[in-house]
């Protein structure tokens, strides 16, 4: 007994606030820096750096599948495919390469003009026209096998009104898997007015050469157009002038970046909070649970400090996980985006006490050896808040959470912006100690101290080292 309280005592000392033992910590801000001063340099990462090809049509038609195909993505690293209308609501973002011109696809939802046709339809049509406003071209996909429909001619009107310049739309016919029809099938479509309609196949890869090929012009306007900003830039002096949150700065390839995955339950605030954030409405956010499917990512800039930040969907209980529906995969995309993560954000509902699936999320994290930083979200709507009563609600944190029990905890809101600013310092804090290393003659003294309080220390057992971290390298 005496022997682990001193190891404890002398791990503390060693591994500093991120060791799992040390004693609970309050979050840091950036260092002498009030939250007025973080704001004015919080600034969002354009993704005017690399061209952009936006995938837009109908709900059902394919798009996921041809984004996939399009980025030479599997299952696991590309866009949830399911064959049910709706599953892609937000934007979704993956890197492609085509004949040695690197660009960025974007997979967007099924647009419907009809509010009572879908559910999230306007919120859809936003991040459509968003989508469209960042790229150089778009690629209209049609489905072969129903044919030309009224919701296909009005998409084609609606794109007409938003081609800006030099703006270049492909019609791409999916589900063309015979060749013998894909002709007759691809000609029901020059009716849209959009150019010649090419026949593809999302599912086989067929035409999919021929779409990118004619994509390719416009691709390589669009990196001339880049180069020349960069150009102009180069030769204009900034003046060192600041700018707000919700514009644009360009960052170099080398900036350090930090990956933030948020992980919590269905319904308790992650994609509120990736908007208050970024200070725009990156997430479709609603009261209805299960509102975010994939994962969605954006990059911040805080002091040239790159923050990728990437919302995942609710994890319910693994017993309550459908397999009929999407929710598979959406809960293994989410995991997913812990493994990969430096920091996860472990989100938590601040008006209820902490549930048996947070403790189990938490779980997870340790098993994953990730970064922890827990946030207890609509702390707006608690009432009767004073110190005693936040004492008390992080002490109970702790308690139910034990496994990130050395984790900081930040009592947020993403309604009104409360603390939310104090992420950025809890995250750097939470990255620098969980990359720490301990050099091997230090763990060594460590050991050797608690052993020789021990009676029998030739005998002493150390099988506790491994629940430290890893260890790798330990003379007998």
């Amino acid at each position: 007994k005496h022997t682990h309280r001193l190891f404890i005592f002398q791990a503390r000392l060693v591994w500093g606030p991120s060791c799992a033992l040390s004693p609970p910590s309050t979050a840091r801000t950036l260092p002498e820096r009030t939250p007025k001063q973080v704001a004015q340099r919080v600034r969002r990462v354009s993704r005017g750096q690399v061209p952009t090809i936006a995938i837009i049509g109908r709900p059902n038609v394919g798009k996921s599948t041809l984004t996939n195909r399009l980025c030479d993505a599997g299952q696991t690293n590309g866009a949830i495919v399911f064959d049910e209308p709706g599953v892609t609501r937000d934007r979704i973002y993956q890197h492609a390469t085509w004949e040695g011109r690197d660009f960025d696809v974007v997979d967007t939802g099924g647009l419907l003009f009809d509010d009572s046709d879908g559910l999230f339809a306007e919120e859809i049509r936003e991040q459509a026209q968003v989508a469209l406003a960042e790229s150089c071209a778009a690629v209209l996909v049609v489905d072969g096998r129903e044919g030309r429909t009224r919701i296909d001619e009005q998409i084609a009107e609606f794109l007409r009104k938003q081609r800006k310049r030099n703006f270049r739309t492909v019609v791409a016919v999916n589900k063309c898997e015979n060749h013998r029809t894909e002709v007759s099938l691809a000609a029901d479509f020059w009716c849209l007015g959009l150019g010649e309609p090419m026949a593809c196949s999302g599912i086989h890869g067929n035409g999919v050469a021929e779409v990118l090929d004619e994509l390719l012009p416009s691709i390589d306007d669009a990196w001339e157009a880049v180069a020349a900003k960069a150009e102009k830039e180069k030769h204009e002096s900034s003046g060192g002038a600041l700018v707000s949150s919700s514009s644009s700065v360009k960052v170099e390839e080398d900036d350090p970046q930090i990956d933030v995955a948020f992980l919590g339950r269905p319904n308790v605030g992650k994609s509120s909070l990736l908007n208050r954030f970024l200070g725009q409405p990156r997430s479709i956010v609603s009261s209805t649970p299960g509102t975010t499917r994939d994962a969605v990512d954006e990059s911040v800039t805080v002091d040239d400090r790159t923050f990728r930040f990437v919302d995942t969907a609710g994890v319910r209980r693994k017993t309550r996980v459908t397999k009929a529906g999407p929710e598979e995969k959406m809960v293994g995309r989410a995991l997913l985006a812990v493994k990969r993560a430096d920091v996860v954000l472990l989100v938590l509902d601040s008006t209820v006490e902490p549930t048996d699936q947070d403790a189990a999320l938490a779980r997870r994290i340790k098993q994953d050896g990730r970064a922890c930083v827990i946030l207890a979200n609509k702390w707006d709507i608690k009432d009767d808040k004073d110190e005693a009563s936040t004492r008390i609600a992080a002490k109970s944190i702790r308690e139910s959470l034990s496994d990130v029990a050395w984790a900081d905890i930040l009592f947020v809101s993403a309604e009104t912006g409360q603390r939310c600013l104090r992420v950025y310092g809890a995250v750097e804090t939470a990255v620098k100690n969980h990359r720490k290393r301990v050099p091997t003659n230090v763990v060594n003294e460590v050991i050797r101290d608690a052993l020789l309080w021990h009676i029998n220390h030739w005998q002493c057992p150390l099988f506790f080292v491994n629940t430290l971290s890893n260890v790798f390298f330990l003379p007998k």
